[in-house]
């Protein structure tokens, strides 16, 4: 199915570009409607493969992305967009399993929300993934500048997490993780074995001011454990997170 556009040239934003694969047109129509609101350019896909297509072609700076697609499902369109070109991806799913949401954030999308949702709460969150792209294309530009001194890696334990290329690895192996997975953990890792709460976290990783995403700090540890070992972060019951580095064996 071939894909539609809807766009708004309000406001200088309207150069930023998002990309909606949605197959029911109602919510597809209503998040075009929205989003273009915002000064964005919007288009809009109703299947997967139209969806890959777009992106594609698009190069959008955001795509909004439901799991539950004709053709090929959401979850394989994140990989393959990925795989192409790094974007944030926000996904949206019918269903409420937090198994969804952690294949969901394996697969490369940095946040998930579950229908029915507020526009208002996804025009935030579509904002907050557009900011965090923003600051890491600045920073790379002050870097290639010069105008900055990078910032040193972090080394806790056997975990190095090189903040200039956003690498990290444990031991001899590197870990690939989504740029959200990356920002919590360097806000872990730069205060280790301090308690951070769920709320200061939503605040510094996704610039949230409510405490409504707990359950997306959550999701996002449990994807980090996944990745790096269960070991290095440690749950404080009803408070939040602390990271807890491992020290390497003497030989």
């Amino acid at each position: 199915m071939a894909a539609t556009s809807q766009a708004s040239s309000a406001g200088p934003s309207a150069a930023t570009r998002v990309l909606v694969v949605e197959d029911e047109p109602a919510i597809a129509t209503a998040i075009a409607h929205r989003l273009s609101a915002e000064g964005w350019s919007v288009e809009t896909a109703a299947d997967g493969h139209a969806g890959v297509a777009a992106a594609a072609r698009l190069r959008p700076d955001l795509v909004v992305l439901d799991v539950m697609l004709p053709g090929i499902d959401g979850l394989e369109v994140c990989r393959r967009i990925q795989a192409v070109r790094p974007v944030p991806v926000l996904m949206l799913t019918a269903r409420d399993d937090e198994t969804d949401m952690l294949i969901g954030l394996g697969v490369g999308a940095d946040d998930y929300m579950t229908k029915p949702f507020s526009m208002r709460e996804l025009v935030a969150r579509s904002k907050v993934l557009l900011r965090r792209t923003e600051r890491a294309v600045r920073a790379a530009a002050q870097d290639a500048a010069g105008t900055t001194p990078p910032e040193p890696p972090i080394e806790a334990g056997d975990v190095t997490i090189d903040r200039a290329q956003r690498r990290v690895s444990r031991g001899d192996a590197e870990v690939h993780l989504t740029p959200t997975e990356f920002d919590l953990l360097v806000m872990l890792a730069s205060t280790p074995r301090t308690v951070l709460t769920r709320e200061r976290l939503l605040a510094e990783v996704w610039d949230w001011v409510d405490a409504s995403g707990t359950r997306t700090v959550d999701s996002h540890i449990k994807a980090l454990r996944r990745k790096l070992g269960a070991d290095l972060i440690r749950t404080v019951h009803g408070v939040g997170y602390a990271f807890e580095p491992s020290v390497p064996a003497e030989r």
